[in-house]
């Protein structure tokens, strides 16, 4: 069993308003812990390569494949249609449409690519990171795996690396930073990406981004400009407008997964197992988010930091193996609702997302 002491102390001589992390309203309450073996990662490692082992191609990356072109043969062809409609109310639909689409390249299949879990292919993923992150994204390949990859999942809520301050806008007020920031989004990534890139020295890969973000743009711009038989400038303000929407729970999924969850220092944090299960948190009653996103970044994060090589749908696979270790062990598993974290963070905004975290005191395992 872990123990705990939630009394925030002080950090770069701030000190947070904060007394603990704000609660969970969660029934996935720690269970009595088993007295068999104490909880390791290398036991639960066990039991999931077990799993993966025993899965076919088909769990491990044809479900997501499937789910991917089916998403997109299905709504693409609507949306082309509904494009030339002259009525404000189908070209709306299909603008939306086209927004679900653009969502689940820049979110689900970036994230998978960045992971290497599209497929087993390290020289295929690759090209789907270039691909989806920087040609449909309109993001850096090279900084996603610098932020995410290096920094996130390493150091997942620790304090001055992985604890998603970089998501922490504290002068913008709730209403603003929630639902109307996000909106921006669009038209500053490809601006964020290079800054990004160019603040690192990373000159090379600075051009080869602004080459493939172009190349990205442009092939956008000319078939918007074909599917709805519009101008340029008409087709570059739709392009902004349709991907303006997602923007606003990909924001909140980035902020309700791990703010307001036990924060550590560095050089005080408990083990990969008891920090994942303490600093990470699923997101449950999200259908169209999960499906456009994927269980990865949605209902089964837990499992992804866990386990982030593994593809959305083996991550649903091991789901029930993870939890009942976790819960077994009396180890907490963070689930909650959508709309409840959202209902939090409103209702917190201050506390959560303009004061200092506190950092939790790692006392050791008993």
């Amino acid at each position: 069993m872990v123990g705990y002491n939630l009394r925030p102390r002080q950090r770069n001589g701030l000190v947070s308003k904060q007394e603990d992390p704000p609660a969970l309203e969660s029934n996935n309450t720690p269970a009595k812990p088993s007295k068999e073996s104490k909880p390791t990662m290398g036991e639960l490692n066990r039991k999931v390569q077990t799993i993966i082992a025993k899965s076919s191609w088909w769990d491990r990356y044809g479900v997501d494949w499937c789910i991917i072109l089916l998403s997109v043969c299905a709504l693409l062809p609507i949306a082309v249609l509904l494009l030339r409609s002259d009525d404000w109310g189908p070209f709306l639909i299909g603008l939306a449409l086209l927004g679900l689409i653009h969502s689940m390249f820049k979110t689900k299949i970036s994230h998978l690519a960045a992971h290497g879990a599209l497929c087993k292919s390290k020289g295929w993923n690759t090209i789907w990171q270039y691909l989806f992150i920087e040609f449909f994204g309109s993001f850096s390949a090279v900084s996603s795996m610098d932020i995410h990859l290096k920094v996130h999942h390493p150091y997942t809520n620790i304090v001055g690396l992985g604890d998603s301050a970089i998501w922490r806008v504290p002068f913008l007020p709730c209403f603003t930073y929630m639902f109307v920031a996000p909106l921006l989004l669009p038209p500053l990534t490809p601006v964020v990406a290079m800054g990004n890139l160019i603040v690192d020295k990373k000159f090379v890969a600075a051009v080869k981004c602004l080459i493939v973000v172009t190349c990205g743009l442009v092939a956008n711009v000319w078939f918007i400009m074909w599917a709805g038989a519009m101008t340029c400038t008409k087709a570059i303000i739709c392009i902004l407008v349709y991907r303006a929407p997602m923007e606003i729970p990909y924001i909140h999924v980035n902020i309700f997964q791990h703010i307001g969850l036990p924060m550590y220092s560095r050089e005080n944090h408990p083990p990969r197992l008891q920090l994942m299960c303490n600093g990470a948190l699923n997101l449950t009653r999200a259908p169209i988010i999960n499906w456009f996103f994927g269980h990865s970044l949605v209902d089964c994060h837990v499992e992804h930091h866990l386990f982030p090589t593994l593809s959305d749908n083996m991550c649903a696979k091991v789901k029930p193996v993870v939890k009942e270790y976790i819960l077994g062990h009396g180890l907490p598993y963070q689930e909650e609702e959508y709309w409840d974290r959202l209902k939090l963070f409103v209702k917190k905004y201050k506390e959560l997302m303009v004061n200092a975290p506190p950092i939790t005191e790692f006392i050791g395992i008993q």
